[in-house]
């Protein structure tokens, strides 16, 4: 019988990562409030799956042993029973999160790990919610879950090296590349990363130094074409850290420190101009058949770097 895991939660998030669980053979009891959210995203995890068969990398019959095993539900303690590791998905609301773990707690073994999935919230805070504290970490996954390799750890101080050790077997049993942070930072790795260059990119829109499309280029046919496969501090180490030391040194004055976003894209957010979700970004998108074709080969790409990267 297959290892049981829970997901709970089947949004954005959850549906993906129930996803790989059952794909890596784990039984999977996908949990949310409504059946009609947990309806939904079968349709979404069924329709990755399609994806996946169209590029070559499952079979029809991987689709179908993958969907058999996962289960759904709205009851919570048919989620978690006799489960050992959940990974929590709800919504980004303390107030949430702190209810459910009250609920766990009551239901759960006391070596069940509990791993959130929040982009939003530190370890300490997500612990002052839960009375076994040693049991608990994060585990960031990247949207699309089921897509992207990277999984942040962030370990809080009681968090047992067993739970961290654990966690890291199960990621790596469903295909992730975990990586454990040593100290908790807002951000954590990459997303602070991918600040430090969206701030850089705005700034250099803002200033007129080229168009949108010109700046996405530099970097999907520059350092992004090479980070794929080589990181930046490996770059700096092929180029030649005293290289990179002037460079560093000369270009670090005139980057922008700006602690706020520029004034063009605060009137964007206020008049509503929010990227794909309303048609209209710094890009605009004609109709949402547009922006679901855009996802579909986005998606498709992703399929196509992970089969080259898997050879690596």
């Amino acid at each position: 019988m297959a290892e049981k895991v829970t997901v709970l939660g089947a949004g954005t998030m959850g549906h993906g990562i129930a996803q790989l669980y059952a794909q890596a053979v784990y039984d999977v009891y996908m949990f949310d409030i409504k059946t009609e959210f947990l309806e939904k995203a079968m349709t979404r995890i069924s329709d990755n799956l399609d994806m996946l068969i169209q590029e070559n990398s499952i079979t029809t019959a991987e689709k179908e042993n993958t969907l058999n095993r996962i289960f759904i539900t709205t009851d919570l303690t048919e989620a978690v029973s006799g489960t050992n590791f959940i990974t929590e998905a709800v919504s980004e609301n303390l107030t949430i999160k702190f209810d459910l773990f009250k609920q766990l707690e009551e239901i759960i073994e006391d070596d069940t790990i509990i791993a959130s999935n929040t982009s939003t919230f530190s370890i300490q805070q997500l612990s002052e919610g839960v009375q076994k504290k040693d049991r608990l970490l994060i585990t960031h996954f990247f949207n699309p879950a089921h897509l992207v390799p990277l999984v942040e750890i962030v370990k809080g101080p009681e968090t047992s090296q067993t739970i961290i050790d654990r966690t890291v077997e199960v990621l790596n049993n469903i295909g992730k590349k975990p990586v454990v942070l040593k100290k908790d930072i807002p951000g954590l790795i990459a997303n602070r990363l991918q600040a430090a260059l969206v701030r850089e990119a705005f700034y250099l829109l803002d200033n007129g130094i080229a168009n949108a499309e010109d700046i996405d280029l530099a970097i999907t046919a520059g350092p992004g074409f090479r980070w794929a496969f080589i990181g930046p501090l490996e770059t700096a180490d092929f180029g030649g850290l005293d290289i990179w030391k002037s460079v560093v040194e000369n270009l670090a004055p005139t980057l922008s420190k700006e602690e706020k976003i520029p004034r063009f894209i605060e009137q964007k957010v206020q008049s509503g101009n929010l990227g794909t979700k309303t048609g209209n970004g710094i890009f605009s998108y004609s109709r949402d058949e547009e922006v679901r074709r855009r996802i579909i080969e986005r998606d498709e790409n992703f399929v196509r770097l992970a089969t080259i990267k898997n050879k690596k």
